[in-house]
């Protein structure tokens, strides 16, 4: 008698530890890379020894956004011919090598060598983590998006929470070093769990998504390029708020470009960039022990249920409300428009507790509204959105700027410093709500003509037999196993 071969059980579970590994990557990894957005030198100016240039190295301390700026659609492009896991391993390595250069940093260029491969490292990082997590189980998507809403939120704070008694101004370029080891390690882990698994493939992007990944590329370029000649001129207020708006609204012509599908996801994204980062950055400056709020301390807790919220609603988002994102992207973005609202009215406040309101309706409502539209595109356009996203938040910096130059012109006591910041953070509330309720409107625009141009089409051009090498339009595509049809259609 035969002995039928005995199935080892050990098998289905090496999928199961690569969502696991993936998911502790993106809880690591994603913060790290934000956090090296602020440029918060000017906290530790007075460690700064007498024969450096402050003015000059605080400016090559900032390169670390424009240089991230301009990586990550460079790096999404990238991906059509890499693999995903070593992608996120090289950009961590770079982060942990400026770690390691920003311990010896001691003079404007090895400071600048440091904040560039940082920079570079956590362009890779973002792009290839949202890659990675594209086709995996639901919840992946969702927190990665949660993560992301989180870090954008809190990534100031981050940036200051090393500084607190620093005896050192390199603290800066390596503020997070042993998460960074610990990222490192995760990748390692992640690359031998999908070793494990048989190298599973990501998502490719195709040719009209990499040349529309380059074109997102120009807008950050000239931003960048902005940004550099406003903080190295000393240009006045009026000019940097012009620029500005001129880059913001580059970002949404730019948006504009695709499918209805894809301008919602573009619109939203540019508004959660432009909008999100900067404003949770002044609110958490206006707070600081110095100006009378309660400090990093007592801002902890507010940070911590805007975070768990933002992931919550994003795992719901995508778990119960796929395909509603017609009516879910406009209520997310009208939630941080609520959340600005409220920042006039509770910031500054000596209670930290009660800025759980703003920092919640600003987390979830980017989280929804990316979440859901994400839901309706494929990875190429998300990664196209991400780009814009990252480009709206130097956008949204200059603008705070601008803003913040007027308010603090002619100021001549400590309190009117502290008036006009208040005052900044107030006119800036505004002006970020009008841009999102533009973005709302735009949105709903575009997405009700391409509904008509859809309605409008010939029936025999929609009913027309599919080419050579194209899905049959009367036959359903069936998804790979453990793939949900949306995830198949939006692959």
């Amino acid at each position: 008698m035969t002995v039928p071969p005995i199935e080892r059980s050990a098998g289905p579970r090496v999928p199961w530890l690569l969502d696991v590994t993936l998911g502790l990557l993106v809880v690591v990894a994603l913060p790290l890379a934000i956090v090296t957005v602020p440029n918060t030198l000017s906290v530790v100016a007075r460690l700064l020894p007498g024969d450096i240039d402050q003015v000059g190295l605080m400016r090559t301390h900032g390169l670390a956004l424009p240089v991230l700026m301009l990586t990550v659609p460079l790096a999404a492009a990238v991906l059509r011919r890499a693999q995903v896991v070593h992608v996120v391993l090289a950009g961590l390595a770079l982060v942990a090598l400026s770690d390691v250069a920003g311990g010896y940093a001691g003079s404007e260029l090895l400071a600048g060598v440091a904040r560039v491969l940082r920079g570079v490292g956590a362009g890779l990082v973002v792009p290839a983590t949202l890659a990675a997590v594209w086709d995996r189980v639901l919840v992946l998507r969702a927190l990665w998006v949660g993560v992301f809403s989180l870090s954008l939120l809190a990534a100031e704070a981050l940036a200051l929470w090393p500084l607190d008694k620093a005896t050192s101004w390199q603290v800066t370029l390596q503020p997070y070093p042993m998460l960074t080891g610990i990222a490192l390690a995760l990748a390692g882990a992640y690359l031998v769990v999908w070793i494990l698994c048989g190298r599973p493939a990501a998502p490719v992007l195709n040719d009209g998504e990499r040349s529309r990944l380059l074109l997102a590329a120009v807008p950050a370029a000239g931003i960048a390029v902005v940004a550099v000649s406003t903080a190295s001129e000393g240009w006045r207020a009026v000019p940097v708020i012009l620029l500005a708006v001129v880059a913001v609204g580059g970002l949404l012509a730019l948006a504009t470009i695709g499918a209805p599908e894809s301008r919602t996801l573009a619109y939203s994204m540019v508004a959660v960039g432009v909008v999100l980062l900067p404003s949770a950055a002044q609110i958490t400056l206006v707070e600081m022990g110095g100006l009378g709020g309660p400090g990093l301390k007592g801002l902890w807790v507010p940070y911590g249920v805007a975070g768990l919220l933002a992931i919550g609603a994003s795992a719901v988002v995508r778990r119960f409300a796929r395909g509603s994102g017609r009516w879910l992207v406009p209520l997310g973005l009208f939630a941080m428009v609520v959340g600005l609202c409220s920042v006039r009215l509770v910031v500054p406040s000596p209670d930290g507790l009660v800025l759980a309101v703003p920092f919640t309706l600003l987390a979830v409502g980017a989280a929804v509204a990316l979440t859901s539209a994400l839901q309706e595109v494929g990875v190429g356009t998300a990664v196209f959105g991400l780009s814009l996203c990252v480009a709206g938040v130097l956008a949204g910096f200059l603008l705070g700027t601008g803003v913040q130059m007027t308010m603090l012109d002619g100021v001549s006591s400590a309190q009117e410093l502290v008036d006009s910041f208040v005052g900044a953070l107030h006119s800036w509330a505004l002006i970020g709500g009008f841009l999102v309720v533009l973005v709302i409107v735009l949105s709903t625009v575009m997405a009700r003509r391409g509904a008509r141009d859809a309605a409008a089409t010939p029936v025999e051009e929609a009913e027309k037999p599919a080419e050579d090498g194209e899905a049959g339009g009367s036959v359903p595509a069936v998804p790979p196993q453990g793939q949900s049809p949306e995830d198949t259609a939006s692959s």
